[in-house]
């Protein structure tokens, strides 16, 4: 059974867990705090950073999409049905675009700042950075939720999936790092009724089930963030 090094509140985490889900991959999970800088964990990957995917007697795979590519590799082209990238070179272009947008650009404007502030800094001794959170970089997070929001509500609206006409990998992107903001309860999904009724889609499918239930010491969800007919 591979292992997956991963943190509950990492958009990129919960994107391969979903993936994994998908293909129907039974994996073990363990949580990582990137912030520990476990001598072990940075002797599987350098970078110190997860997620990271271990299966047995292989070389060690680092980064999301680079596991994603991985996965596709070896699950993805077996799917007959239900294949997560587009056949052709331009749909397979916009997936990964996407990808990029939610997992890197999205991810560095807002999502990361808000976990390190409300989470990761409750879960840190001071000695690692811990502490009351910053309220400049909760401010400047918070202020670009609103135009990715209406960007994916404008997706949303023009399109099936958010990729094109069939379920992709971009969704997951994008339902892996909106999970993570809802959580945390940064979205009002009332401003933005078509990314609500996308994302309850994704909601819905059972590999989103380990995400709805995933919980931490620092915050608690929501209370919405597990209901399906939020």
């Amino acid at each position: 059974m591979p292992t997956l090094f991963h943190h509950p509140m990492s958009s990129a985490s919960r994107y391969i867990r979903l993936i994994l889900s998908e293909y129907g991959v039974e994996t073990k999970l363990i949580v990582e705090y990137e912030w520990q800088r476990r001598h072990k964990f940075r002797s599987i990957n350098l970078a110190g950073t997860v997620p990271v995917l271990l299966e047995e007697g292989k070389t060690p795979i680092c980064g999301a999409s680079v596991i994603c590519e991985y996965l596709d590799e070896t699950h993805g082209i077996y799917k007959t049905q239900n294949y997560l990238f587009p056949q052709n070179p331009l749909g397979r272009a916009e997936t990964r675009r996407l990808c990029e947008w939610f997992l890197i650009k999205l991810e560095n404007e807002i999502t990361r700042h808000l976990v390190r502030e409300r989470i990761y800094k409750q879960e840190m001794p001071k000695t690692q950075g811990g502490g009351a959170p910053d309220s400049t970089i909760l401010r400047t997070a918070r202020a670009n939720i609103r135009p990715h929001m209406q960007y994916l509500n404008w997706l949303a609206a023009t399109r099936d999936w958010l990729g094109g006409s069939s379920l992709s990998y971009a969704d997951f992107a994008a339902s892996a790092t909106v999970s993570v903001l809802d959580y945390m309860g940064e979205v009002e999904w009332a401003t933005y009724p078509m990314a609500h009724d996308w994302y309850a889609r994704l909601k819905s499918r059972p590999s989103f089930r380990p995400i709805l239930a995933d919980r931490i010491l620092a915050i608690g969800p929501i209370a919405h963030y597990a209901d399906l007919d939020f």
